[in-house]
């Protein structure tokens, strides 16, 4: 009776989920590979960029946005409506400690909810006739077995950002929790170990911020755009990163910064900084690596 009513806390659901995102991938472990192995390994040129090709980037964004604004406002309405989802969750089953990690570690997911969107500016780019349905069009491709294992890459980072959040708070203001919201953020705010969470907390974050753009900036629309296998998609991805440090940095903080915005007020901006911010990643890939 004990088990049957035990309740896990976070860390304990999040090494579930891993265990069964581990089960998925290896179902699909060619997907993983590719079609061609040793083509695979042959990993295409990356060139060096700077900060005009990231305005360049963002400016075909916002091409891509204006010329789909209504039908991508409606595909990307299900993130913030996600997130909100999720802070309702930490409310109502009093894991308020999660509140921040959840809105705040959702954006690591950003890149999944991203792909429909690098497919209707690859549609557009072609100039194939585009509408939300094409979105939906990356299930009918060769590389979505790839995609979905990256996807599940990107869950299970999320999931260890929250088991770490949550240890942390552990540490610092825990494990009892608050007896109110307020007294909670009081705590947060006005305590010495409440400032080293939200220190160590952001610091943490950067590190799994970093993480998720260096192995998907590329990767995702690589992956649409020629389907390599998961592992030249990846490894691209990173050598973009490392070839072009500083506007890759800046990208990242274009990207935070506009993640911010778009989160006031209660993450109701996404509708228009995902979109933008989606598109102009399928322009810096095209930037990143030639055809």
């Amino acid at each position: 009776m004990a088990d049957r009513d035990h309740i896990r806390n976070p860390a304990e659901w999040g090494v579930d989920q891993l265990r069964a995102a581990t089960v998925a991938v290896g179902a699909v472990g060619q997907a993983v590979r590719g079609p061609d192995e040793p083509a695979a390994a042959l990993l295409p040129e990356v060139r060096r960029i700077d900060l005009a090709d990231l305005k360049e980037a963002l400016a075909g964004g916002l091409a891509d946005f204006a010329a789909f604004r209504s039908d991508v406002v409606f595909l990307c309405i299900v993130y913030p409506l996600a997130g909100l989802v999720l802070a309702w969750s930490a409310l109502n089953y009093d894991i308020l400690p999660l509140i921040f990690p959840l809105t705040a570690g959702f954006a690591l997911l950003g890149p999944v909810a991203a792909v429909g969107l690098y497919e209707i500016s690859r549609r557009r780019e072609q100039g194939v006739e585009t509408s939300w349905a094409a979105a939906f069009g990356v299930v009918r491709s060769p590389a979505f077995g790839a995609i979905v294992v990256l996807g599940l890459v990107l869950v299970a980072i999320f999931l260890l950002w929250l088991g770490i959040a949550y240890a942390l708070w552990s540490v610092t203001l825990g494990p009892e929790p608050a007896a109110s919201t307020s007294a909670f953020f009081r705590q947060v705010f006005t305590t010495g170990p409440g400032w080293a969470m939200i220190v160590v907390g952001m610091a943490v974050g950067f590190l799994f911020a970093v993480l998720v753009l260096t192995i998907s900036v590329v990767s995702f629309p690589m992956l649409l755009d020629r389907d390599p296998g998961l592992y030249a998609a990846v490894m691209t991805s990173v050598h973009a990163v490392v070839r072009n440090p500083v506007p890759m940095a800046v990208w990242g903080l274009i990207v935070a910064g506009g993640l911010l915005l778009g989160s006031i007020p209660v993450l109701l901006g996404l509708v228009i900084v995902l979109p933008v911010l989606g598109h102009a990643t399928w322009h810096l890939y095209r930037k990143l690596v030639p055809r």
